[in-house]
């Protein structure tokens, strides 16, 4: 299934972010610390690249991600030009305190009140962005909820004399190139629900926690994973849960099933778990490149809610993969 999702505000909040961030000094960019690259918007880097802006990167929601990946990826991103890479939670206010001193360096020449810092929260929807936002300010300034694009305009505020902070609404890209990408953004709710499917987000999750965290399955739900493969993780905790279609006999409500894995590993109810790793990735895009498939024919459904078809073809462009030569 080929997961795009752009809604129409976005392509205004793009350009509305461009022309923010000729008069910001240091963009803060929250990503999912669950998966880093894949929650990474390539139009960021992009963005503030052509700026120049130095960028301080948050892995967010990091008491829901493998500590261990969690540390790998920040030796990643602080061995990238013009980065400072820090792990922590925005619903933390010692957490949040730090942000500040932790942007300062990267802009040292604006420290005063006549030239107070300037910093741009980006990223894409239902990273966190809005609640760091109330955590740096004290208050309640923006809407905070677990769905995406809940913020959908651009609000700037004084944190102090010597400081102002700008928060801009999730930023999604047009085309997500990889497909694994997608299925990791909508499994950590980056993406509508009408867009996706909950069975094959769910399907894909299993698969991905199959191969990486087996035992935290059998311990939430109490079943043995040895030969098993998404769709029988699936079937299996309809089977433990009890989901039944009504009028049905004993038949298995699959889409209730897949909506009980996809909410518990979302509250972290699984344990902390990291759905990609720097070196997971690039095997990823290395077998992306090396075995590119054919255009794809799935049925998906519109943010209307109707069923579509839409096909994909992933892209042999690796540069989304930084470094290799990302609640709302």
């Amino acid at each position: 299934m080929a997961i795009q999702w752009f809604p129409g505000h976005m392509t205004s909040a793009r350009r509305k972010a461009g022309e923010t961030m000729e008069f910001t000094d240091v963009i803060v960019e929250v990503l999912d610390a669950r998966a880093p690259e894949a929650s990474c918007n390539p139009m960021i880097r992009e963005l503030r690249e052509h700026r120049q802006r130095p960028c301080l990167k948050i892995l967010n929601k990091i008491d829901l991600a493998d500590p261990a990946v969690t540390q790998q990826w920040l030796d990643f991103y602080n061995r990238q030009p013009g980065v400072k890479a820090v792990a922590l939670s925005c619903k933390s206010t010692a957490d949040a305190a730090r942000v500040p001193k932790l942007c300062q360096p990267l802009a040292p020449h604006r420290d005063s009140t006549h030239k107070p810092l300037r910093l741009m929260i980006m990223g894409i929807p239902n990273v966190g962005k809005s609640t760091l936002m109330n955590m740096l300010l004290g208050r309640r300034v923006a809407n905070v909820g677990d769905e995406p694009a809940v913020t959908k305009s651009q609000q700037c505020h004084k944190i102090n004399d010597q400081m102002t902070l700008t928060d801009s609404p999730g930023l999604m890209w047009p085309k997500i190139e990889f497909e694994e990408d997608g299925f990791m953004l909508a499994a950590i709710h980056a993406i509508g629900r009408n867009a996706v499917i909950e069975e094959e987000i769910a399907e894909h999750l299993a698969d991905n926690l199959l191969a990486r965290y087996p035992e935290r399955l059998s311990e939430r739900f109490g079943f043995d994973t040895k030969v098993m493969d998404g769709v029988d993780v699936i079937e299996a905790v309809a089977k433990r849960r009890g989901c039944l279609i009504k009028g049905r006999g004993a038949e298995l409500d699959l889409e209730k099933a897949s909506i009980i894995l996809l909410t518990e590993f979302r509250a972290g109810k699984l344990g902390r778990i990291s759905l990609e790793s720097p070196a997971s990735r690039e095997a990823m895009i290395r077998d992306v490149l090396e075995n590119p498939v054919k255009p794809r024919v799935h049925s998906l459904r519109s943010e209307s809610g109707e069923t579509t078809s839409h096909s994909t073809k992933l892209s042999n462009d690796n540069s989304k993969v930084a470094g290799y030569d990302e609640n709302e």
